[in-house]
């Protein structure tokens, strides 16, 4: 019995090991008409036995493109279409650029550097006061999130002053509600509440002697 374990790669898993044993097999036939027959009946068969490629603009482009791939580029047979290579069914990517930026108020990050440049090249005062006071806004939230604690507006308006070197005013008082309030007032308030009161004393433990009047004494 031949196991699966000591068989090739199987290259393509849609079309099943039957097909690539079939690709195998026209890569050793000697003579180049019947080569060719062979590798043309092989792709009508690769298409019928997967009718959803018809829905792909040039499927049968991408059927001689998957043979050639099953054969490891290596089946001489004259395509209709380009032969591909390795290299260009398969090219390697190029690398990403990483962004290296480097702010230089860690606590802040780069993007709030990014839109105080924006809000001190605006010329229109009324924008430029908008952009101050969203940046101001930003700033509270965000010592917030990390101190775990609200810091004063004196405070905002110093830092906001020292970054854009007192070019930079907000003229709002930039409102945060804190976590920690969220947290009490979902809860609230930390106390524990009284979901009934307990005003009858025959209530609670002393309901078992009353179940027991319903069905009678019990006897010893």
């Amino acid at each position: 019995m031949e196991y699966n374990t000591t068989r090739n790669h199987l290259t393509i898993r849609e079309y099943g090991r039957h097909i690539q044993k079939m690709a195998e097999y026209v890569l050793t036939i000697e003579d180049r008409e019947k080569r060719q027959k062979n590798a043309e009946a092989l792709v009508e068969l690769m298409g019928f036995l997967n009718p959803q490629l018809k829905n792909v603009e040039d499927f049968r482009h991408k059927l001689w493109d998957h043979l050639f791939l099953i054969t490891d580029f290596k089946l001489d047979v004259d395509s209709p279409y380009p032969i591909p290579t390795q290299e260009t069914l398969r090219p390697k990517p190029d690398p990403l650029p990483y962004p290296k930026r480097y702010p230089k108020y860690n606590h802040l990050g780069k993007n709030i550097e990014i839109i105080i440049d924006k809000a001190l090249n605006e010329e229109d005062a009324e924008k430029r006061q908008g952009f101050a006071n969203s940046i101001a806004y930003y700033m509270k939230l965000t010592y917030s999130n990390w101190h775990k604690e609200l810091v004063h507006d004196d405070n905002i308006q110093t830092e906001l002053s020292a970054i854009t070197k007192g070019e930079l005013e907000f003229n709002n008082r930039p409102f945060i509600k804190h976590r920690v309030e969220n947290i009490r007032e979902e809860f609230g308030g930390g106390r524990r509440k009284n979901f009934g009161p307990r005003n009858n004393r025959n209530q609670g433990r002393d309901n078992r002697n009353n179940s027991n009047r319903k069905y009678g004494k019990k006897r010893y």
